[in-house]
């Protein structure tokens, strides 16, 4: 393999990967999404066009040009696109014999598309492992005992709404849940949430107990800390190993600065026992 193909949705994470796989010699061909890619995207690719959400034959017809047999999904598209413009023909069809379409549906369709047409569609992972989210407290500050209640709680929610495919993120104040994620996204809900409960509250993001590790594993960057301090909630509780930290050292380094406790546990809702003690 001497390139990769890369569809880029939002945020910094489809740099992190096109820099790294230029950093390992490869040729990276994207296909960024008006409104939502960053522009300079464009440095870090040998070739790139910018389609609308839904434009699926655009998409396949310009990756099997550029002689592309692999691909991955790197990046966020806001949801309430679905909404708003025309899909081409490859979109609407593909659409139109969906039955659900959720997230997970909606993505592991367009992949069956891509694989339909001898384009493999790798792990969105690839290259960047470093970016996971290591086990422990991350923080300076540790949570609570009331945070350590609300994230034990929190995680339980968080994994239901996932495996019914609703949205990773929830929001929660002593042991209730104030908002719950759907299409809008993270930052919207955290700041329902924080608006409804005022302050400290704790925000639970789980990698959804089916997910397909090639797309929309949870993200989280230096803009979750800023929604968070929008709202002066107190506690962000991921998922270690499954979740994306973008700018993890500014990011801690902000989660420091404004107090507010950073802690990553497995699967299950704990802390690994060799992490405990960082």
């Amino acid at each position: 393999m001497n390139k990769i193909g890369l569809i880029a949705g939002s945020g910094d994470f489809p740099l992190e990967f096109a820099k790294a796989a230029k950093q390992k010699g490869l040729g990276v061909v994207a296909v960024a999404h008006e409104g939502e890619t960053l522009p300079e995207l464009a440095q870090w690719t040998d070739a790139i066009i910018w389609i609308k959400l839904g434009h699926l034959g655009k998409l396949i017809k310009f990756f099997k040009e550029q002689g592309v047999s692999d691909v991955l999904m790197a990046g966020g598209i806001k949801k309430t696109g679905m909404f708003g413009g025309l899909p081409d023909l490859r979109g609407a069809a593909l659409l139109a014999k969906m039955v659900a379409k959720h997230d997970d549906s909606l993505l592991r369709a367009v992949a069956d598309e891509l694989e339909s047409e001898g384009i493999t569609v790798r792990e969105s992972t690839l290259y960047l492992d470093n970016l996971l989210a290591p086990a422990g407290v991350l923080t300076k500050r540790k949570p609570t005992k009331d945070e350590w209640k609300d994230i034990a709680f929190g995680w339980q929610m968080a994994k239901d709404i996932g495996r019914l495919d609703i949205g990773q993120t929830v929001v929660i104040k002593d042991k209730t849940v104030v908002a719950v994620e759907a299409i809008e996204g993270t930052d919207e809900t955290i700041r329902r949430g924080g608006r409804l409960c005022r302050e400290g509250a704790v925000v639970v993001k789980i990698c959804k107990p089916q997910q397909d590790l090639r797309f929309d594993l949870p993200a989280t960057g230096l803009q979750t800390i800023i929604t968070m301090l929008e709202v002066k909630a107190g506690c962000l509780a991921i998922e270690a190993g499954k979740t994306i930290m973008i700018q993890k050292d500014s990011l801690i380094a902000r989660a420091d600065q404004a107090g507010i406790a950073i802690v990553a546990l497995d699967e299950s809702g704990s802390i690994p026992s060799p992490a405990k003690e960082k």
